[in-house]
Parts: structure tokens; sequence; C-alpha cells
């Protein structure tokens, strides 16, 4: 920055800001002992990271996210107030006055810049079961025009979500026990009846997707995983059986099936 009226040809003095700052809080440094290899790397990532434009690279973020952005409002149906407006229906409201100008398009303050949102794609979702889309403010309806439903998940959904997945859950779980040692083993017939019992609990009481799957499946291993550490070196085989001893009894009784599946 410029101070006029101090010093050097035509009274302005060029000041460091930035310098006198670092001087006044200098940066906390830790010292530790690296071989040369390691060394050279360290000085080979410090010295690109002063290779890049920073500057730059915030302009090309912020034309990318105006031009090529997509955002996902998830859960809005938490916005949707009920009728009578008294209480948190009026912060609801609030909320969704504060979106709407965002959605409209409007330029919002970041730590990289300005960002318009005239042409970003907002995409909300929600599970409007006790509430329905056209309980929304009239103006934010009519900023998302296009209205899909989705169809709830088969049998063969929670199959395929159970084995093809990179980390599907049968996968987490087999790494889990591999941590103490214990092999667990999910054959075919196992995965279709882990999936028949979450359908079938889906459809008989409250559908909530394949969230079901994680409270099966924590059921169906837990006393496995509860005495993992004493069964070092052993497998086990999740067949259709194995999941009808454990899972059976439960999907009968209806009073249990509320509170544990």
């Amino acid at each position: 920055m410029m101070i006029p009226g101090m010093g050097g040809p035509g009274g302005e003095m060029d000041f460091d800001m930035q310098g006198m700052l670092e001087k006044l809080l200098p940066r906390q440094v830790s010292r530790r002992a690296v071989t040369v290899a390691e060394a050279r790397e360290v000085l080979f990532e410090q010295e690109c990271d002063k290779l890049i434009d920073e500057d730059k690279g915030n302009g090309e973020a912020v034309a990318l996210a105006e031009e090529s952005g997509v955002i996902f409002l998830d859960e809005v149906d938490k916005v949707v107030a009920s009728d009578g407006g008294k209480g948190n229906d009026v912060s609801r409201q609030g909320v969704q006055r504060d979106l709407l100008p965002i959605v409209e398009g409007t330029t919002v303050q970041t730590r990289y810049g300005y960002v318009r949102t005239d042409h970003i794609l907002f995409v909300a979702a929600g599970a409007f079961h006790t509430t329905r889309p056209s309980d929304l403010m009239p103006e934010l309806q009519g900023r998302f025009p296009i209205r899909v439903e989705l169809q709830d998940l088969t049998q063969a959904d929670f199959v395929r979500i159970l084995k093809e997945p990179r980390g599907s859950l049968t996968k987490q779980y087999a790494a889990l026990m591999a941590t103490e040692g214990v092999t667990l083993e999910f054959v075919d017939s196992g995965v279709q009846r882990l999936a028949e019992i979450a359908y079938r609990v889906n459809e008989q009481t409250e559908n909530i997707g394949a969230r079901r799957l994680h409270t099966d499946m924590e059921r169906l291993l837990d006393t496995i995983s509860f005495e993992a550490a004493d069964h070092s070196g052993q497998s086990y085989q999740i067949n259709a059986g194995y999941v009808d001893e454990h899972l059976g009894a439960l999907v009968e009784d209806e009073d249990l099936r509320r509170y544990i599946l």
C-alpha cells in the first residue's frame, strides 16, 4: 500500500503490510529429522507450491462454479411450515425466504471471491410424507419446476446394494472382522435372505429405504462382533440359515420388530 506524504520522491513510501505482520507474528516452525530422500520430497513440494498462482486458481474455480456448478439441497422438507405458522414454523419460513434469493440468482461472498448463482443448477430433495411440496412458498416452488417421485426399493435393489458398491456393508463388516482375525464370508443365499427381510420390514413398518440394512446387519452380526476378540482365526459363513437363526424370530414378532428392526 502507498502512504501519501511520507518519504521518497513525490512524497510516497512503499509500505509492506504483509512483511510487517510476519515480523510481528512469526510463523510457528517445527523441526524434525528426515533422511536426504525425504528432505528432497519436502523441498520439491515447497517449491511446487511457490509456482502455483493462487489468485488465478481461485478465479478459475469461481468461474467454474458460476457456469457449471450444481448445488444439491437435501431434506428441503424440513423447512416446510405446517398450517398455522407459529413457533418453529416462523423460523422455517425464514429459511425459505433466505434460500429464495440464492436460488433465484444473487451474488454470494465467499473466501475465494464473489460468486454469482444465476447459472448454478439447484436440485432439491425431501421426504414429503407428512407435508407436500405445495406447502413451500409459492416463489420457491416456481424455482423448482420439475417434480420427480422416487419408487420404493425392491428386494433386487437391496441385493445390489449389499453386493455391488465398493464400500458395501458386507465388505465393510468383513474388513472390520478381519482386524480381529475373524473371517466373514457372505454367500448368495445369505445376501438374498437379508435383502428379503429388509424389504418385508420396510413394507410392514416404516419404509426407511436402504437404512434398514444398517440395523439388520448390526443385529445379525452383534454376537460375532462382541466375541470377535475371543475367536481370532475362526471363519463364519453367513448363509440363509444363519440369517434366519438370528433375525427370523425378530421379523415374526411384531412388537420387537418395531423397536429393534
